[in-house]
């Protein structure tokens, strides 16, 4: 443990460590280890749908260490934010509330630049950067945290962009979709400058969470106020930008003022199919900073398994964070949300809400509609049903949802163009299922719903004593009895019945039968 105490606050560089953070998975059964030397080659084939983070020790010619599908589980995010996965969500919003530590660290205290390289020494392609699908324009460095500052505001930009290298010291950068960084890059471009940027590589999951967040505030806020505590932060060593002073490594450099001039890809998105060779800008690298023990990380994504995969989950983590708050202005009580991670973390969203007013469950559609581009469908049910079970959501759309009253189809929302069923178009359609209980029906309490029976209540020397004092289930009087069969209690009834001095009410309970 390596302890600093800066302007009387004490710093943990390793709390914050992406090493520590696998030993912690690793004693929960979550971390893969490979202690042979694997090929770059071989690598994709060990991450697909692999429920697991998958560590290489000797990953490579040069034997590299590597790591893969960290965040590709919502119990290991969870487990990052030393939570359960229920109670993730609720987690992240506490944390966001907090006011951010940033503590500036020396180079010599910063564990990322204990090697420093820089010139001809500075090479991509020394990284063991391996091509994830076959069809891909080449390797890709996939998990970088980027970092710039905005030269119009000052305030800095924090996202996940991947690295398609180009050569030792280039790699071009996606920056086709709409974005902060896109913006920021393309008015530097308008004005003909370069845009300084840093890559963090080999990152705690908090700060990929971080990451992904998209929230107009200065962003290294965000990922300070993410790890409850104070945040080292060290400058760069060939342009000012600061980065996390206890990752594994930065990537330094910037983007060139040319424009979206070099072609980029193709790549396996995040929607698992393959998006378009595009005209992209190029990123150079003009050092590389290190541990000196670093641990190079990878990002996994796309794919038939869309569930096990890093960009699935944290699309997933961050979405939920910005519905909930959405869900909170527009119905009363929201009561969980669940973006499902194998529509890519954002596609498919339901909602569990407790209806305090006719109409709510159209509020909250229309919230999710709204609240994030990428939400397509979306289902709303009620509290008793569990939003993380197939089945239960299911059963909730055969049974309480009818499409003549309870569909909701919107048109001409902005779309992901990587979403084939678009077939060209640049804007698309959203369905609401609202798979609620009519607002009548709530009012008289929540459904009956089948369950095992549980035999509480008070003892009685017989079942016609049991049914004088008050209405009985069967049930009720197998508990009253002691019964621990059943049939005697039928025998029983039969002969109240036949004499005339039990019945039956409305409900079905037992009574007695006035003479």
């Amino acid at each position: 443990m390596t302890i600093l105490q800066k302007a009387g606050t004490a710093i943990d560089l390793d709390r914050y460590s992406l090493r520590r953070f696998l030993k912690e998975i690793e004693a929960l059964g979550e971390l893969e280890t490979h202690d042979e030397p694997v090929d770059l080659a071989d690598l994709a084939q060990h991450f697909e749908g692999s429920p697991k983070a998958v560590y290489f020790r000797k990953a490579g010619p040069e034997g590299a260490e590597l790591i893969g599908n960290v965040t590709a589980s919502r119990a290991r995010i969870a487990r990052a934010f030393n939570t359960t996965p229920d109670k993730l969500l609720h987690e992240i919003l506490r944390r966001l509330d907090n006011r951010p530590q940033m503590i500036e660290v020396s180079r010599a205290e910063a564990p990322v630049q204990q090697v420093v390289l820089t010139g001809d020494d500075a090479d991509l392609t020394r990284l063991p950067a391996h091509l994830q699908h076959g069809l891909d324009g080449a390797p890709y460095i996939s998990a970088g945290v980027d970092i710039v500052r905005d030269p119009a505001t000052g305030l800095t930009n924090v996202g996940m962009r991947r690295l398609m290298l180009r050569g030792r010291q280039e790699a071009g950068v996606d920056l086709l979709s709409p974005s902060d960084l896109k913006a920021i890059y393309e008015a530097s471009a308008r004005r003909g400058q370069k845009l300084p940027i840093a890559f963090v590589l080999g990152s705690h999951p908090v700060d990929h969470v971080s990451a992904v967040m998209r929230l107009p505030i200065d962003e290294v806020g965000i990922m300070a106020s993410l790890r409850d505590g104070p945040m080292p932060l060290v400058k760069c060593i060939t342009n000012d930008l600061m980065v996390p002073a206890d990752a594994e490594m930065i990537l330094e450099g910037y983007i060139d003022e040319r424009g979206h001039v070099e072609p980029e890809g193709p790549y396996g998105e995040f929607l698992g199919y393959y998006g378009e060779l595009k005209m992209n800008p190029v990123f150079h690298l003009t050092a590389i900073t290190k541990r000196s023990d670093a641990l190079f990380q990878t990002s996994t994504i796309g794919g038939r398994t869309m569930d096990c995969t890093d960009t699935s989950q944290l699309n997933a983590t961050r979405a939920e964070v910005t519905l909930w708050r959405a869900l909170q202005t527009a119905v009363r009580e929201p009561v969980d949300i669940n973006v499902l991670t194998a529509s890519g973390g954002g596609l498919h969203v339901r909602v569990a809400i407790r209806q305090r007013v006719p109409g709510e469950a159209r509020n909250a559609i229309a919230a999710v509609f709204g609240s994030v581009s990428n939400a397509k469908h979306v289902w709303v049910v009620d509290p008793d049903i569990d939003i993380r079970s197939d089945g239960q959501v299911d059963w909730a759309m055969a049974t309480r949802f009818q499409a003549d009253r309870d569909l909701v189809i919107q048109s001409g929302f902005r779309a992901i163009p990587l979403d084939p069923s678009l077939n060209g178009a640049r804007t698309g359609a959203k369905a609401g299922f609202d798979c609620t209980l009519p607002f009548a029906q709530t009012l008289a309490g929540p459904p009956i719903i089948p369950e095992p029976p549980r035999y509480g209540g008070k003892r009685f020397p017989s079942v016609e004593a049991a049914i004088e004092d008050g209405p009985k289930f069967f049930e009720d009087l197998m508990a009253a009895t002691g019964s621990r069969d059943g049939r005697e209690i039928v025998l029983a009834l039969e002969k109240l019945r036949l004499a005339g001095k039990v019945g039956r009410d409305k409900e079905g309970r037992w009574i007695p039968r006035q003479a």
